[in-house]
């Protein structure tokens, strides 16, 4: 099995990252791919990031599903390209955000999501929305911390400080880890706050994976079927 996880923005070292957080999921049967593109944004912080980064990572989805690639994660949050990167593959493609959300809604009745910036907010109100998670999901908060800024010590106790007010706020079951760069705080944030604590790389890594297993695959029957050339 042939399984990718894409970071859409440029930063190899947040690629790296997730790198780490996924090989740990991983089937000895399985071949991942974890890669970034070479050109469009360092990060996504707002809609004309995430477009910029979209066209190419819909050119790198387009190539490895020639190559065979079975199955696609978006590690975005805001799932940049991922209706438009369903049309282009044969296989399942996942965003991060709506699989977090997906598990959030399983593991408890309400969940809050914790973002990076603030201008992500209203973006991940919608996909919650659009989704069908608007009951399930109490609120978006911001860290008000730069995406390319998370990776310090001093990033993880805010986090940390401001989870626990966010939790107790909303009364929430589940905190959704809302950026891919967060990737490597699950594990300690989910200890320290005492409840599940979603990752949505590792998430959809893990359902991606499962859904190849079943010999699923994306509709081509309409809404999802190949761009018309």
């Amino acid at each position: 099995m042939k399984l990718m996880v894409i970071n859409p923005n440029t930063t190899s070292s947040m690629t790296q990252q997730m790198a780490e957080s996924c090989k740990r999921l991983i089937g000895p049967d399985v071949q991942l791919s974890v890669v970034n593109p070479t050109e469009g944004v360092a990060s996504i912080q707002g809609r004309a990031d995430g477009i910029a980064a979209a066209y190419y990572t819909l050119r790198l989805i387009e190539k490895a599903d020639k190559e065979g690639v079975d199955g696609f994660v978006i590690a975005c949050f805001d799932d940049t390209g991922l209706q438009a990167a369903r049309e282009v593959a044969s296989g399942p493609v996942l965003g991060i955000g709506e699989s977090a959300m997906y598990a959030a809604s399983v593991l408890g009745c309400r969940f809050s999501i914790l973002t990076s910036t603030q201008r992500s907010v209203h973006i991940l109100e919608e996909n919650a929305a659009n989704y069908g998670f608007s009951q399930r999901c109490e609120a978006v908060h911001a860290l008000n911390i730069p995406v390319l800024d998370l990776h310090s010590d001093s990033s993880y106790k805010l986090a940390l400080k401001r989870s626990r007010e966010i939790v107790k706020q909303d009364k929430s079951e589940c905190l959704v880890m809302g950026c891919g760069g967060m990737t490597h705080w699950q594990e300690s944030l989910s200890k320290d706050l005492g409840m599940p604590v979603i990752d949505g790389v590792t998430v959809g890594l893990g359902l991606v994976e499962s859904l190849v297993r079943m010999g699923l695959k994306t509709s081509k029957a309409c809404t999802y079927g190949y761009p018309i050339k």
